[in-house]
């Protein structure tokens, strides 16, 4: 799924793109300074963390899916840690600092036009903060995996369990 603006101009040097193909594909082009757009995948960092037998999630405060449910995620910055952005997106939207106990899924597919490519999700153990939402979280809390409120994504039903990944990737580590 792909909803995005076409680019016009070269960003490097300002000239009108042109289409060719380059790498098995038609993409835009420079015909004056040769840059080729290779449009870079979207990543995702998600934390699941338990405790109790229940299960953090967050309220959206914006769309997509606002109002809905969601584990604790946001996109990778570029040159970011991706565990570390775990960390830092779990803080901002939950108050809570976190530990990362391992890699547990790697989810894909894009889910809305602005949504994520890969989704990294990371088992995670609460290890400082208070709770309380943030950042771009109406609500934070936990809840028990038979009692969750309307939950937004995929991604989020496909880490707790609940719906099965096609193209996932699934790690039991310790």
């Amino acid at each position: 799924m792909h909803d995005h603006r076409p680019i016009r101009f070269c960003p490097l040097c300002g000239a009108p793109i042109q289409h060719a193909m380059r790498f098995g594909r038609l993409r835009p082009i420079c015909p004056d300074c040769n840059w080729v757009h290779v449009e870079d995948p979207k990543v995702a960092v998600a934390v699941l963390v338990q405790q109790d037998e229940q299960v953090l999630l967050i309220q959206r405060a914006n769309p997509p899916q606002q109002g809905l449910w969601a584990l604790p995620a946001g996109f990778l910055d570029a040159r970011e840690d991706p565990a570390q952005a775990a960390q830092r997106e779990c803080a901002e939207e939950t108050g809570l600092q976190v530990r990362i106990l391992h890699l547990s899924a790697i989810l894909t597919g894009r889910e809305t036009p602005h949504s994520a490519d890969l989704v990294l999700v990371y088992a995670g153990k609460v290890i400082g903060g208070c709770l309380q939402a943030g950042d771009d979280a109406q609500q934070a809390g936990f809840f028990s995996l038979a009692a969750l409120p309307p939950l937004a994504f995929r991604s989020t039903r496909q880490a707790l369990g609940l719906e099965e990944g096609e193209s996932s990737f699934s790690a039991n580590g310790s």
